[in-house]
C-alpha cells in the first residue's frame, strides 16, 4: 500500500531524515512547503483532510501559511479543485476564529462593565466612546483597540475600588 492509500503525504514528498522517515510521516505542521505543494498536486482526499484539520487547528499557523504560500497570488478561478477549497477553508477558519476572539473581547467587556457597576451610557461616556460603539463590542460585532480595552480596565478597577470602600454596597 502506498503512503497516498494510508493518508500521508505522497511519496516523493519532502524526502527522508535521519530516521529514515519522510516528511509524510510526520504531523502536517512539520512538513516543509514542498511537502505541502506536492499534496496539494498529487495528494488525496485523506492528505488534503490532513491540512484542512491543521489549518481549522490554527488558521494563523504554519500550515495555513504554507498554503498561501502555495496558493501565491492567484485569482480563485485560476486555482484548481483542491487548492480553491483550501483557500475557502483558510477563509473561514480564520473568520471562525475571529468572530470567536471578539466574543471572548465582548465578555470580557461585560465583565469590565459590571464590575464597575455602571451603566452603558455612564461607562462609554467615561472611556470616551458613544454608547452605540460600546453596544457593538458588547454585541462582538466590533472589537475595540487594545488601547481602549485597558481604558476599559482602569475605569472598571477604579470603580471596583470605591464600591469596595463605599459602606453597604458589599
Amino acid at each position: 500500500m502506498t503512503s497516498s492509500a494510508r493518508g500521508s503525504a505522497p511519496e516523493s514528498v519532502g524526502g527522508e531524515n535521519a530516521n529514515g522517515k519522510g516528511a509524510h510521516d510526520r504531523p502536517v505542521e512539520f512538513w516543509p512547503t514542498a511537502a505541502i505543494k506536492s499534496a496539494l498536486d498529487a495528494g488525496d482526499i485523506e492528505v488534503w483532510q490532513r491540512i484542512v484539520v491543521a489549518i481549522k487547528r490554527d488558521p494563523f499557523g504554519r500550515t495555513a501559511r504554507q498554503v498561501e504560500e502555495v496558493l501565491g497570488d492567484a485569482p480563485a478561478v485560476e486555482l484548481s479543485g483542491i487548492a480553491r477549497a483550501l483557500a475557502e477553508v483558510l477563509v473561514h477558519a480564520r473568520q471562525h476564529l475571529e468572530s470567536q476572539e471578539r466574543s471572548e473581547v465582548a465578555q470580557h467587556i461585560q465583565l469590565l462593565l459590571d464590575r464597575s457597576g455602571l451603566s452603558r451610557k455612564e461607562f462609554a461616556s467615561r472611556v470616551g466612546v458613544p454608547s452605540d460603539d460600546l453596544a457593538l463590542y458588547l454585541e462582538a460585532r466590533v472589537s475595540p483597540p487594545a488601547s481602549l480595552v485597558i481604558r476599559m480596565r482602569r475605569l472598571s478597577d477604579r470603580f471596583a475600588r470605591i464600591r469596595a470602600h463605599r459602606p453597604g454596597t458589599n
